[in-house]
């Protein structure tokens, strides 16, 4: 027989394997497979956390009876390079003998070997061999002259004298370099990626390739999985985004804002709120106590866990739920589409945004809330929200302390493993962080430095998971186009944790969301204002919709939108066969209710709910109903003292002089203010309770910096109305100082829908 019925195109299922159990991971490892032979190399599809995986797929490669075939068990990591399980290797020759020179479906059970040491066996490895049948005499007459073949890597032999391919078998097969996920800045520059014909490679990659050209410095590459990502040569770092000169942009001054972080960590250490210089006072001390005292014949205890319980000494029972609030918090969250308010007296009561009815009736329970007795009377006491919030984290939290151990070059995949490998109520213990090689420090500035890096670090554009809100509006929400990053929704599971670690213990993250977005926290419904913030543009077609008569301008619109994300562009049908129903005076309300709900939450449907699993794991959400989106923020973002003359200096006035009384009276109020009344007023007609780094002369608005302004606007009659995206306030020309102040405090503590006129 001729040389060539010595080649076998031989395929080799991979089945199961049986891997040791390491204590020290919580997941299961994610393994997959590499066969190498002969400068061949194919893997196996992975399986998820598991120690006994198995794999269906057929790996085939070309082989000669000397082959030696190397398996390699590799266990996927998400962030860091594959680790390898253990090797096994398999002699065709050998196997050959064994079988009467003819492999059909013969199944081999190989043991896996460590790679560091040979004789630690890991497990053990079941293959099935198929399709390779040689002639004997070929066989005995190759095996003699076995030193003439040489295989070279694209798999066709060559017969010659030069010496046989040297077996892979020691050396660690080269692995092609991939992005991590998301892609790490790299202190050193990937190496070349195996070259591609782009011809063959089809994928839905190809709309993103926009037209324009790359920046300077930056490099398209694809790595072995087919994903394209692209390197900038200049910073040294990889990508899954294509840059265009706007993500350039955006990352440059993400980089600017992180050389100034020394600074803004200085600013950031003084932030506070009130009522959490309680929150370390001894719980015996009944005067910290913000419930007040026990009712009469109870007494609260610790059991051995440092679980707090209560005792009834008048029927000698015990219980763990806190006498003073049973039934005041309902564990179960409400349906979908409700909110719980409160009287003026303080009384619950029940909205049901979709019916658009109110009622006494808690859905979870069917009772009415009056009937509960005494009622806490409700004012918007920021301070006793906090406490009483507090309160409730102490009951929830867990006794000892877990650590975190992260490396300030690598803190957003360390952070990332970590958390996600605790059960989230493990997230609820005291956070004792260390960086390697600074310990010793003291242990709640380490927390609260890690804090606000991490926070700094999750927006960075790169992982490409948030997107600033609007041109200039350096407040954060979720970037639609996240799913380029191929493990995005794990992302933001992570990312829920981590708010929510914050703000069960109590400490600042560096850089704030959206009002929409903390409303979304909140359960509570977003409104047409919501829209302002965060595209200016969008926010005033529609309320010119709104105040014009669309039928006799000859408008054609219809109840369905278009979204382009990435360069893709996609309809979305804003109710059942919305491309066919026309926009009328009628219906316009409606459109513009569904199409705001659109704006507010496109694209991000699943990256919100991913969020939100992480979040509830660590603290549920209704923990936080008593709070609105305003106060949340400074619970988040924590307060600074507010520069009273830094705000008179950089404050601008239209129609109003710098004399004029409604502005010194304006300036007499604030003055009055206490410091969260201040960061409401700033919220009211800024959007967010954070001022820039330089403070009030560094104000943003949404096309530019845009100092504070006070406009003269309206009636005497009117309530004051804000522009966000303008910083201005619309101060209408009142008579008194106390209607000034009446109606200027009545605005910015009505807590929704104001000012929507």
């Amino acid at each position: 027989g001729s040389h060539h019925s010595m080649f076998g195109v031989f395929s080799s299922p991979v089945l199961s394997a049986k891997l040791k159990e390491n204590k020290k991971n919580w997941f299961g490892p994610s393994p997959y497979v590499e066969v190498a032979v002969d400068g061949q190399s194919k893997k196996t599809e992975k399986c998820n956390n598991t120690h006994s995986p198995k794999w269906k797929q057929a790996l085939t490669v070309i082989v000669t009876p000397f082959s030696k075939l190397i398996f390699r068990v590799w266990s996927h990591q998400t962030l860091k390079a594959d680790i390898l399980l253990g090797i096994a290797t398999l002699e065709i020759g050998e196997t050959l003998k064994a079988n009467d020179l003819k492999l059909c479906e013969v199944v081999q059970t190989l043991q896996l070997c460590s790679d560091k040491d040979p004789r630690d066996l890991v497990g053990d490895l079941s293959v099935c061999l198929d399709g390779l049948q040689v002639d004997p005499e070929t066989f005995s007459s190759a095996e003699r002259e076995h030193d003439e073949w040489v295989i070279v890597p694209n798999g066709h032999a060559v017969n010659g004298t030069g010496s046989p391919a040297p077996s892979p078998g020691g050396s660690k097969a080269s692995r092609p370099p991939r992005p991590a996920r998301p892609p790490p800045p790299t202190p050193r520059r990937p190496a070349a990626s195996p070259s591609r014909k782009s011809t063959g490679e089809i994928t839905k990659r190809t709309t993103w390739d926009r037209p324009e050209a790359l920046p300077a410095g930056w490099e398209r590459r694809v790595d072995p999985m087919g994903r394209v990502y692209y390197v900038d040569h200049i910073t040294r770092t990889t990508t899954w985004q294509r840059p265009t000169q706007e993500s350039v942009r955006n990352y440059e001054e993400w980089q600017h804002q992180r050389s100034q972080l020394q600074g803004a960590m200085q600013q950031f250490n003084q932030r506070f709120i009130y009522g959490l210089q309680d929150q370390f006072a001894p719980t015996t001390n009944k005067e910290f106590d913000p419930l007040g005292p026990l009712p009469h014949g109870w007494e609260k205890r610790t059991d051995t866990n440092g679980r707090v319980y209560f005792v009834h000494h008048t029927t000698r029972t015990t219980q763990w739920e806190d006498p003073r609030t049973q039934g005041l918090l309902n564990d179960k969250p409400l349906p979908e589409g409700w909110e719980m308010r409160f009287t003026v007296d303080g009384i619950p009561y029940f909205v049901d945004h979709i019916r658009r009815t109110t009622t006494y009736i808690d859905p979870r329970t069917g009772k009415s809330s009056l009937e509960n007795g005494p009622q806490i009377t409700y004012v918007r006491d920021f301070k006793a929200k906090v406490q009483y919030f507090r309160f409730w984290c102490q009951q929830l939290s867990m006794p000892q302390h877990i650590k975190i151990t992260v490396t300030r070059k690598t803190l957003f995949e360390d952070s990332f493993q970590q958390i996600m490998s605790f059960h989230p109520q493990d997230l609820r213990r005291r956070l004792w962080i260390i960086f390697p090689g600074e310990e010793g420090l003291d242990y709640g500035g380490v927390a609260r430095e890690w804090f606000f890096l991490l926070s700094h670090e999750v927006l960075n554009p790169m992982y490409c998971l948030f997107e600033y809100a609007g041109k200039d509006n350096y407040c954060l929400q979720i970037n639609p186009a996240s799913y380029i990053n191929p493990d995005h929704l794990k992302y933001f599971k992570f990312i829920g944790r981590f708010i929510a670690m914050a703000l069960f213990h109590g400490k600042f993250i560096d850089t704030g969301f959206s009002l929409p977005f903390y409303k979304r926290i909140l359960n509570k419904p977003l409104a047409l204002k919501d829209l302002e913030s965060i595209d200016p543009e969008f926010y005033n077609s529609l309320i010119w919709i709104k105040d014009n008569n669309i039928e006799e301008c000859g408008l054609e619109m219809f109840f369905s939108v278009d979204k382009e994300i990435l360069g893709e562009v996609t309809t979305h049908e804003l109710k059942p066969d919305g491309g066919n129903i026309q926009v009328t005076e009628e219906n316009k309300e409606e459109y513009i209710r569904l199409v705001a709900e659109w704006r507010l939450s496109r694209g991000v449907e699943e990256q919100t709910q991913a969020f939100f699993e992480g979040f509830n794991e660590v603290l549920p959400q209704q923990y936080l109903q008593y709070f609105d989106a305003k106060e949340l923020e400074v619970m988040l973002c924590g307060m600074q003292e507010i520069d009273l003359v830094d705000w008179q200096r950089n404050t601008i006035y239209r129609h109003y002089a710098r004399s004029s009384k409604q502005i010194l009276w304006f300036w007499q109020f604030v003055k009055e203010m206490d410091n969260e009344k201040r960061m409401r007023l700033l919220q009211f007609v800024t959007g967010t309770c954070r001022l820039p780094m330089g403070g009030f002369a560094d104000l943003m608005g949404s096309n530019g910096p845009q100092k504070f302004c006070i406009e003269k606007v309206g009636k005497e009659n009117w309530l004051p109305r804000s522009h966000t995206c303008f910083n201005r306030l619309d101060l209408p020309p009142y008579k008194s100082y106390e209607q000034l102040k009446e109606k200027l405090m009545f605005a910015i503590e009505e807590t929704e829908g104001f000012g929507q006129e």
